[in-house]
């Protein structure tokens, strides 16, 4: 049987917009996908919706089917986008309507039922399905199909399922899609964008990554690859940078199967082409994650400038000065920070000047509103020499709280909305397995001792980091077998912690994947309350690898 040719077109909402065109004329597709949902996307989509009850879906998605529809229709191309959020319905009607109005025969079918039952003071609530609902759309003919929330990989395992047959129980198929998923949803993270080793790169090649397409054969091996011509790069160490951006450790869990990503091989293929194969599943657990998001309160800022010398003093004096000014009536949460930006004997005004940031939360949206535009503006006059602030503090705005859940796969009822408008239940998966960490394997035999050079992490590991929720996650990987016997080695928790300060009092974990060469390491809780109540200056993490890649350690002489 032919490979299915999945190729993606967005990696969140906000991408870019035409890619969509790119990847439909670039070369053949079966099916093109669009990841359009984040954790932030559902808070965004549930006040769009509190606003107008029509809306709830992604409006790019829909402005990107008025060409989009039609350049699919030619080609062949099935549609498959999760880009219908909140309002899977509403969208799905939207696109009938567009279709009418160009003239076209587009079958259009939705995947619902990941909406949750309402609770107080959750915005929205929804279980992250798997990509059955995708097949039986596909299966019964439909041209575009979209989606509530299902996950990222749902939108390749789904057209996978549909393609070639597969049965619920085949989870070594199914795994190798959940991988290959995994590696298209964000676009192109996996064709040189993001990259940590960039440098290394043609810099004219990374002007315009292209989006990224994998060849899905039947036995669930994949080879991802992107469109002749298009910019960017597809070797080893994207697909495992991508790889390695939000997973945890060796099982990957999600609604369809559980993919050990201890097993996957990855291996160039020529150029821009990686094979992923090797791929083990396991029965998907007996529960879906699910995710709501609720208002935590209000939140405010301001960022204090302080220039030339005494930076440490300017910095008490006006956080004492604060202090005095909202002490009556204090907001719940006061939080500063202080960026040593500034440098000495600088040569602009903008390098020698250091930022402190003050950031209040509190229910109450007059105690991060007038109170503290008061306490920070009055001091105008009267505080540190050289007082300014980068932009004056408004009036305050609501924030958002993202929060991790499971709920029994039965109790959500998965269900394909057919494209002449037949409601088909979808089964709960025949067998179910409980999540368990995978034991640590034997590492490789440690390097003998020799002469070692203070440098940088990251001359020798890449690394990637997001969140998930209020944790994050760092994936830390090298490129040769002397590499890995170091850092597999080295790189323990204690000195990650010892790395990252900010880590220091958390719960870090160390997952170990050995055919990867690649760490991946969990720090429970930094990101707070998710990256909706921004409570912190990365509030995703994305930064966070990068940080721990300019660390300077000990490293082996030979190894630089």
């Amino acid at each position: 049987m032919n490979p299915l040719r999945i190729g993606n077109a967005s990696g969140f909402y906000g991408d870019r917009f035409t890619a969509v065109r790119e990847m439909l004329t670039g070369g053949r597709l079966d099916v093109l996908t669009g990841d359009y949902l984040a954790e932030l996307t559902m808070l965004i989509l549930g006040r769009d919706l509190l606003k107008d009850p029509s809306a709830g879906y992604a409006k790019t998605f829909l402005r990107q089917m008025e060409e989009g529809l039609g350049l699919a229709h030619e080609r062949g191309t099935r549609i498959v986008a999760n880009a219908g959020g909140l309002n899977p319905a509403g969208l799905a009607d939207a696109l009938r309507e567009l279709a009418a109005k160009l003239g076209l025969p587009t079958r259009v079918a939705h995947v619902e039922g990941d909406l949750l039952p309402s609770e107080p003071g959750v915005l929205t609530a929804n279980a992250y399905l798997g990509g059955a609902g995708i097949a039986a759309c596909l299966a019964a003919g439909a041209d575009v199909v979209v989606t509530g929330r299902v996950t990222d990989a749902a939108l390749v395992t789904g057209p996978a399922q549909w393609h070639f047959g597969w049965g619920p129980e085949e989870y070594d198929r199914l795994a190798g899609a959940v991988v290959a998923g995994h590696v298209l949803e964000c676009g192109t993270q996996a064709t040189g964008g993001n990259y940590a080793f960039f440098r290394e790169l043609d810099p004219k090649t990374l002007l315009r990554p292209g989006f990224p397409l994998a060849e899905l054969y039947e036995d669930g091996s994949a080879v991802v690859t992107k469109h002749p011509g298009t910019g960017g790069v597809v070797d080893v160490g994207t697909v495992t940078a991508q790889l390695l951006y939000e997973t945890g450790g060796a099982r990957y869990a999600g609604p369809d199967a559980t993919a050990r990503l201890d097993t996957v091989r990855l291996t160039q293929d020529g150029p821009d082409r990686v094979r992923i194969d090797g791929v083990r599943g396991e029965a998907p657990p007996p529960t879906l994650k699910a995710g709501r998001c609720r208002l935590g309160g209000h939140r405010n800022e301001v960022v204090f400038v302080l220039t030339g010398l005494d930076v440490e003093a300017k910095a008490a004096l006006v956080r004492e000065q604060v202090h005095e000014a909202l002490a009556k009536n204090p907001p719940a949460d006061v939080r500063w920070e202080l960026a040593r930006t500034d440098r000495a004997d600088a040569d602009t005004e903008e390098t020698a000047s250091a930022l402190l940031r003050l950031v209040v939360r509190d229910q109450d949206p007059e105690k991060v509103g007038r109170a503290l535009t008061g306490a920070a503006i009055e001091l105008a006059l009267a505080s540190y020499p050289g007082f300014h602030v980068t932009a004056p503090p408004g009036r305050g705005a609501p924030y958002g709280v993202f929060e991790t859940a499971y709920v029994p796969a039965g109790d959500v009822p998965h269900t394909a909305v057919l494209p002449d408008g037949t409601r088909a239940a979808i089964p709960v998966p025949p067998a179910a397995r409980v999540l368990e960490a995978v034991p640590e394997p034997a590492p490789p035999a440690p390097r003998p001792p020799g002469p070692t050079v203070r440098a940088p992490l990251g001359r020798i590991a890449g690394a990637r980091s997001g969140d998930k929720g209020g944790d994050a996650n760092v994936g830390v990987w090298v490129r040769t077998e002397a590499e890995w016997r170091w850092l597999v080695h080295t790189l323990t928790t204690d000195l990650f912690r010892a790395l990252l300060p900010e880590t220091a009092e958390l719960d870090v974990t160390r997952h170990v994947l050995p055919n990867l060469r690649a760490l991946n390491f969990t720090v429970t809780g930094i990101l707070g309350e998710g990256v909706a109540s921004q409570a912190r200056f990365d509030p995703q993490a994305k930064a966070l690898g990068e940080w721990l890649r300019s660390r300077h350690v000990d490293v082996p002489e030979d190894l630089l």
